[in-house]
């Protein structure tokens, strides 16, 4: 016959000490996965994501701009420089050209990711979240939708960069839309993309403390028109005219530090460095329209 039986003062501490000491190993635990949740979230084989070696780069390394960091990483339709102390690209470079822009285009992908290629380890997607800002894009997707690969390394987290949310789908918008209208009509452009970074940001997200970027610029050159124009534009939401952003490939230079197109640009090209020819650069007023009726309230 079993009845109940009292526990005893040796049944009390026993079990006190077996409480405390799960208390305390579920608090370790605890700890243990806010710290390295950061930089290990959930990792993805590389062989399920295959990013590009230099030797599989399709990227002319002439387009190339210097670098600050030294630290360069080739995926297949484009290149970046990647700054850990920001935890993201000072610049992305890559061709966008006329024939693939009338391909038909791929399903987006959307599979936001760490980038294996960068060594140090690159943001991750938790960076971003509750954060309000948007996980811009510095190589837009729709640049790269001819190509399901081009497309998927788009979402690679290197190339992400964090971006006001009308900002981003508003004159940035607009920007990257202009851009694709103009390799459509010049049939081919150098662009190099990415955020400035030399300056006073907005703060930092994540646990990888992810820099808020203050402003992003975009360099372009069309070597058959010979012909340049550069863009640095607050990141915040903006009502004013597109072309009121644009500016000379120097006047970039001297904000970043960053020497673009040394290869293809010599001394003798200094002019197409320091001035700009807006109407060499036509743009859609109807779509500024659009940014202001509608963009910048979605």
């Amino acid at each position: 016959m079993c009845a109940y039986k009292p526990p005893s003062s040796s049944d009390d501490g026993f079990w006190f000490k077996t409480g405390l000491f799960a208390l305390l190993a579920g608090l370790a635990f605890w700890i243990f996965q806010q710290f390295d949740s950061g930089k290990k979230e959930t990792p993805l084989p590389r062989a399920e994501y295959p990013s590009a070696s230099s030797a599989q780069c399709l990227v002319p390394d002439e387009i190339l701009p210097t670098s600050t960091t030294g630290v360069i990483v080739h995926h297949t339709y484009y290149v970046s420089s990647y700054s850990e102390d920001h935890e993201q690209a000072e610049w992305v470079a890559y061709e966008l050209r006329r024939e693939r822009l009338q391909q038909p285009w791929v399903e987006r992908s959307g599979a936001f990711r760490p980038d294996p290629q960068v060594r140090t380890e690159s943001a991750t997607p938790r960076d971003y979240s509750g954060s309000s800002y948007d996980r811009g894009h510095l190589v837009p997707a729709a640049d790269m939708a001819f190509d399901a690969t081009a497309m998927d390394e788009t979402f690679l987290m290197s190339n992400i960069s964090p971006q006001v949310r009308t900002f981003n789908g508003g004159i940035w918008r607009e920007l990257e839309e202009n851009a694709r209208d103009w390799a459509k009509r010049m049939d081919i452009l150098y662009i190099v993309t990415g955020p400035v970074l030399t300056r006073p940001g907005l703060g930092q997200i994540g646990f990888n403390r992810v820099t808020v970027p203050a402003a992003f610029y975009k360099v372009i050159y069309a070597p058959q028109q010979r012909s340049a124009i550069a863009f640095v534009i607050p990141n915040a939401q903006s009502d004013r005219p597109l072309m009121e952003y644009a500016c000379a490939i120097n006047d970039v230079e001297a904000l970043t530090g960053i020497n673009f197109f040394p290869r293809l640009l010599r001394s003798s090209d200094a002019h197409l460095k320091a001035t700009v020819d807006k109407n060499l650069w036509p743009i859609s007023s109807k779509r500024y329209e659009r940014r202001l009726r509608q963009w910048n309230r979605e």
